[in-house]
């Protein structure tokens, strides 16, 4: 199956720090693929790089075979590919919906926002019910949920989460991992960065173990999941 997003040799750096060293992955049309690694190990810093919130220093970034490092973030999102970052980053004082709208700005077809919202409602009923309350009076669940709602707002043909289940209880957690295995049936391919080695492997078809800004590790979710190597590099186990 051929890759729709391929990284090679990523480098990322901040001033004299560096953020990436060396970093290559694929996504297959369809597929849903992971990035593990321990706080530090670069994954947020590739998935900014990808969406176009930080330049590259090196490598090239291609979505379906158009290089795409270094263009600007809303350019990024208007090519197709959607970025749910860790933190939310929502706009605490307006609404649900107020937020929501705001990721369809960038579809070329406006009057397509109201099908998108109604896909998000029914995706997330929780968001339908709050709609009309301001973001910042959420739950960690809820202003998730609203995070990944207002990236789909967009109509991605290619959906990036950061860290989608740090914080949140184990019954929201749930709840937002049937949404995404809901998501990748529809054929939306799925990168995401991870904390929990388990979730993740469950849900991915491939994964990536990044140390210290390189990918040090990579294959079928299946086959790393009982990979003692991972768990050496990823969880300190020995």
């Amino acid at each position: 199956m051929s890759a729709v997003l391929s990284v090679q040799h990523l480098a990322v750096r901040y001033g004299d720090l560096v953020g990436v060293a060396d970093i290559s992955i694929a996504v297959p049309a369809g597929s849903v693929v992971a990035l593990l690694g321990a706080n530090g190990a670069g994954k947020t810093t590739t998935l900014n790089a990808i969406a176009g919130l930080v330049p590259p220093a090196a490598g090239r970034i291609a979505w379906q075979g158009r290089d795409i490092a270094g263009r600007p973030a809303h350019a990024i999102v208007a090519q197709g590919l959607a970025l749910s970052p860790e933190g939310w980053r929502l706009f605490v004082q307006q609404s649900v919906e107020q937020n929501l709208r705001l990721g369809a700005t960038v579809l070329a077809d406006r009057s397509r926002a109201a099908a998108m919202l109604e896909r998000v409602y029914a995706l997330f009923p929780r968001l339908a019910e709050r709609r009309r309350q301001r973001a910042g009076t959420l739950s960690g669940g809820e202003r998730q949920m609203l995070a990944l709602g207002r990236a789909l707002m967009s109509d991605p043909q290619l959906l990036m989460l950061d860290e989608p289940s740090l914080g949140l209880a184990p019954a929201v957690v749930e709840r937002m991992y049937e949404a995404l295995v809901q998501l990748n049936e529809t054929g939306l391919p799925l990168l995401l960065a991870e904390q929990s080695v388990e979730l993740a492997l469950e849900l991915a078809d491939y994964a990536y173990v990044l140390q210290t800004g390189r990918t040090v590790l990579e294959g079928p979710a299946e086959e790393l999941a009982g990979n003692t190597e991972v768990q050496r590099i990823y969880m300190g186990i020995a």
